[in-house]
């Protein structure tokens, strides 16, 4: 049978050394704040990527792209953070794209010159079938890189994890 002395004995000399004993849960804390600050870090390097569709030979439609892709790539500057913008044409589209016909040709010239997160792409089928149709060359402006296929391009940039815009 213990006496009440020793027992409060036993219980002070067993707090005295929960106390002097350091805490596991504080390196466990620690080690997931610095993995939180670093996922942070992490984060802010991660360059953002977004596609947006035109397929309309519609000057609005083509002049609301090459803003919605000037805006973001303003946004992220501001930030600090890198971005990835690409314009895919496909369709009556292309006319963006095309040397002979773009309305918005002077425009994308200085975007070039100013803001190179942006990038061009025209469908190389389109392209093909306006060749046919119109019996003659579809020039592309040297912006501009020709890829197989529109539709797939945009399709593979989501499977990547690409942002999806069609203004």
């Amino acid at each position: 049978m213990m006496k009440s002395g020793n027992a409060v004995g036993v219980a002070a000399c067993l707090m005295a050394l929960l106390l002097a004993t350091p805490s596991s849960a504080a390196p466990l804390e620690q080690k997931q704040a610095v993995q939180k600050s670093k996922r942070a870090a992490a984060d802010k390097k991660q360059q953002h990527r977004v596609v947006l569709q035109v397929n309309t030979n519609e000057p609005a439609t083509m002049n609301l792209a090459l803003n919605n892709a000037t805006n973001v790539a303003q946004y992220y500057k501001d930030r600090g953070e890198k971005v990835a913008i690409e314009i895919v044409t496909f369709g009556p589209g292309l006319n963006m794209l095309r040397s002979d016909t773009s309305p918005v040709k002077a425009r994308i010239e200085t975007l070039a010159l100013s803001t190179p997160e942006i990038s061009y792409k025209a469908c190389g089928n389109t392209q093909q079938n306006m060749q046919k149709a119109e019996n003659k060359d579809i020039p592309i402006i040297p912006q501009a890189q020709v890829v197989s296929s529109g539709v797939v391009r945009v399709m593979e940039l989501q499977e990547q994890g690409w942002t999806y815009v069609k203004p």
